[in-house]
């Protein structure tokens, strides 16, 4: 048996002093020889561990033998058969928490790159220009509408449109794509990429309606009404939350979804050449330590901040965000106070923000979420000056569909019920997944309740013909 690779294959990355300062992407992907390398260290376990950690069930010992084979536009066709956005998946997913954490190699070395395998044969098949399109089932006669275009309405829309329904996506922005494409960072995920993928999810057939805000331009009842059999409603949690301390109606306190929003789906840091500003701020806080809390402070970083402060009120061991967004923006010299948390935000005599004024904490007993719940330390009081506050401590259900739709079951977060398993509501013929029904998750996990829901889809519209 050959010598087993205890490290990954290391991804060529931009210089962190360099990359701090353009929009360009951060890891530049594998080459040949490194995917190869990297492939070679899979030891084809035979009872593959990995595929019970993808959400989506992709074959992954079968498209890494295929990398090992150089065949790699039959590497990203096996991954296709799953999953219809793997160079999405393969770079922002995290595989650290899903099929990597229980690859075999793991349980002494670090786990194969499934990632960035599945990252390169995606990149291999765009740059070759070879893009197969899947074998289409015969038409069925029925109409899907699916409310929204991220991960989980794409995942939807692809299945459905495989099995030979009639697909329409509509989505409330001027550009597809979701979260995709207004949530993370064009050094995360290049908007070219978000776009390549879906014209692969059209190139199946699927018609795109943009521009349109089902609960104000159309209700649900209105699609059905226009004769569409079912409807998938996967819109996200684009609602968001704030801290409710005074202060936070002050000029240059943002919320991370406006934020990233304007930054990157109408290209602010572009300014003036797209009109849309940003304050560009010298001294920025970001509050929150997730995923969304890295892309804005690194974000803030890159549209010319001196310094830029992540504000956690835990310690960096409960941190939600990747250990690689971590590792980066560490890398990019963010400035981390930890175990700290907002009282309020005090602004100047024009109403602009000047100082954020803080609270040290300390790690008590665990909470519901199974972390160390932060205490407040009595007179720990400090100020920060800062000119700039982005607010990235999570997102709720927006209200626009739900409150069109007054028979479908929300809970008391205002979610949409449905069931684990299918995506069923509690309206005849409505379906829904991802992050309206979760509250803010991951990609994967909405791409996987999309594949759960276009499966029970499927299955109605057969019942319903019979």
């Amino acid at each position: 048996m050959a010598k087993i690779i205890k490290k990954k294959t290391p991804i060529p990355e931009q210089d962190p002093k360099v990359r701090s300062r353009n929009f360009d992407e951060v890891a530049l992907g594998y080459r040949e020889e490194d995917a190869l390398a990297e492939a070679n260290r899979c030891i084809q376990c035979k009872d593959s561990p990995c595929v019970k950690g993808c959400p989506v069930d992709i074959d992954i010992l079968k498209f890494i033998s295929l990398v090992k084979e150089k065949d790699y536009l039959l590497a990203v066709a096996k991954i296709k058969e799953k999953n219809a956005l793997p160079a999405i998946c393969g770079r922002v997913c995290p595989q650290e928490a899903q099929c990597e954490k229980l690859c075999t190699l793991a349980k002494k070395f670090e786990p194969v790159g499934i990632g960035r395998l599945e990252r390169f044969v995606a990149d291999y098949e765009a740059a070759s220009g070879k893009i197969e399109i899947p074998e289409i089932a015969a038409p069925t006669g029925k109409r899907v509408a699916v409310v929204g275009s991220g991960p989980a309405g794409l995942t939807v829309a692809a299945d459905l449109a495989r099995l030979g329904h009639q697909v329409t996506i509509f989505e409330a922005l001027h550009k597809p794509g979701g979260v995709l494409v207004y949530g993370i960072p064009e050094f995360r995920l290049p908007k070219a990429i978000v776009s390549r993928e879906v014209d692969f999810v059209k190139s199946l057939g699927v018609e795109l309606k943009l521009s349109t805000v089902i609960g104000r331009t159309l209700t649900i009842d209105d699609l059905s009404n226009q004769g569409y059999n079912a409807v998938f409603v996967g819109v996200g949690a684009g609602l968001p939350y704030f801290m409710n301390i005074p202060g936070e109606n002050l000029n240059g306190v943002y919320s991370a979804n406006e934020y990233l929003t304007r930054v990157n789906l109408m290209k602010a840091y572009l300014f003036p050449e797209y009109d849309t500003p940003i304050k560009k701020g010298k001294k920025v806080a970001v509050v929150g330590g997730g995923n969304v809390a890295m892309d804005s402070a690194r974000t803030a970083l890159r549209l010319g901040a001196e310094k830029v402060f992540l504000v956690y009120r835990r310690s960096g061991v409960e941190m939600p965000a990747r250990a690689e967004e971590i590792h980066h923006a560490e890398e990019e010299g963010l400035d981390f106070r930890l175990l700290t948390n907002p009282t309020r935000i005090i602004g100047n005599e024009q109403g602009w923000v000047k100082e954020m004024e803080c609270l040290k904490m300390e790690l008590g007993e665990p909470d519901a979420s199974g972390r160390r719940r932060p205490v407040p330390i009595k007179g720990s009081e400090f100020k920060i000056a800062v000119d700039t506050v982005v607010m990235a401590i999570g997102n709720g259900a927006n209200p626009l569909l739900t409150s069109a739709t007054p028979d479908i079951q929300l809970n008391k977060w205002g979610n949409i019920v449905a069931d684990e398993e299918t995506g069923r509501t509690t309206k005849e013929g409505v379906y829904a997944g991802g992050d309206i029904v979760t509250g803010a998750a991951t990609v994967i996990l909405a791409m996987g309740a999309g594949k759960k829901a276009a499966k029970a889809i499927n299955d109605y519209l057969r019942d319903k013909s019979r």
